[in-house]
């Protein structure tokens, strides 16, 4: 009976090995089987992650891009504001220019009498105060006579031949020209010297 009873318990040691055995071969199994698993799902999340990353950098570029076009948006509105309130009298100054014209024409006549000549210093004190209020506002008589011939400033109407003047000199003003601040309203109507 003793025998019989070690012989049990070495039957049951043996199974007890055989089954650790196994249990240890099919975790060996498992956790080989697990191994290319967590590799696949590590390489999935360094995929995913990788992707998010380059979804990120191409947001904040595009951010960038979309501050970028803000900044340069809100520079020219001020740059259009800015020339909007230097030049807004332009379009009624350039109405005034023909009558100024005509003004100027008429204080060219010879007084013959009294009566004319204090009409005439009457105009003169107007035309003074037109052009005190033109300057005032920026408007400046574009310079001519004399000048090298500048096509940004003048608008050559006739060319002569005179020995007093350098080649490409304005010899004559026909027309007076303008600007505002710095913009051309109307050029001067110039001979010019060949």
């Amino acid at each position: 009976m003793a025998e019989e009873k070690q012989n049990e318990e070495l039957n049951e040691q043996e199974e007890l090995n055989e089954t650790e055995a196994e249990t240890a071969e099919a975790e060996q199994t498992a956790a080989e089987a697990d191994a290319p698993a967590e590799e696949t799902q590590t390489e999935m999340l360094e995929k995913q992650l990788k992707e998010l990353q380059e979804r990120l950098e191409e947001k904040e570029n595009k951010l960038l891009r979309v501050q970028a076009d803000f900044e340069n948006y809100k520079r020219r509105a001020r740059l259009d504001l800015e020339a909007a309130e230097k030049y807004r009298s332009q379009r009624i100054i350039s109405d005034l220019l023909p009558a100024l014209d005509n003004f100027e024409r008429a204080l060219q006549i010879d007084p013959d009498n009294e009566q004319t000549k204090s009409l005439l210093q009457g105009m003169e004190m107007v035309h003074r105060q037109i052009l005190e209020a033109l300057k005032n506002e920026g408007v400046e008589q574009i310079p001519s006579v004399g000048e090298q011939f500048d096509p940004n400033m003048h608008q050559a109407v006739m060319q002569v031949e005179d020995e007093a003047y350098e080649s490409n000199a304005v010899v004559e003003e026909l027309q007076k020209g303008y600007k505002l601040k710095d913009r051309v309203i109307r050029p001067s109507m110039v001979k010019v010297n060949q």
